[in-house]
């Protein structure tokens, strides 16, 4: 689950003291689910860097990036048996404002079988 960013995140303006006092007892529920993996929150884009790629060069970009709501602001990784559980999760999560993008994190069963046995082989699995 994506936490996308927004002008305060932005510019560095912290939630209150109920939001994290609600944001823990939310990660604990995750927690004693045992659907929860990892969670972070990341600072603002002005304390970060992009590295873009073409034609074999690269270029290096310092923050702050422009249109906060495509940025990720933080994140949560869980394990659910489906997509519609993940959504039941990201229903409860305390915020009064924001958005939450749900993605499935990519396994090597979702490649052709041809990719897995080259990267198993090179692994010497």
């Amino acid at each position: 689950m994506l936490v996308k960013s927004n002008k305060e995140i932005e510019t560095g303006v912290l939630p209150d003291k109920e939001l994290f006092v609600a944001m823990e007892r939310y990660n604990n529920e995750l927690e004693k689910a045992g659907v929860l993996i990892s969670l972070d929150g990341l600072h603002p884009s002005s304390k970060g860097a992009r590295v873009s790629f073409s034609n074999g060069k690269t270029v290096v970009t310092d923050g702050p990036f422009q249109n906060p709501e495509e940025l990720v602001a933080g994140f949560w990784v869980i394990k659910t048996t489906s997509k519609e559980e993940a959504v039941q999760w990201a229903q409860k999560i305390p915020f009064k404002d924001g958005l939450v993008e749900i993605r499935q994190i990519q396994e090597m069963s979702d490649f052709p079988e041809e990719i897995q046995q080259t990267i198993n082989s090179k692994q010497g699995l």
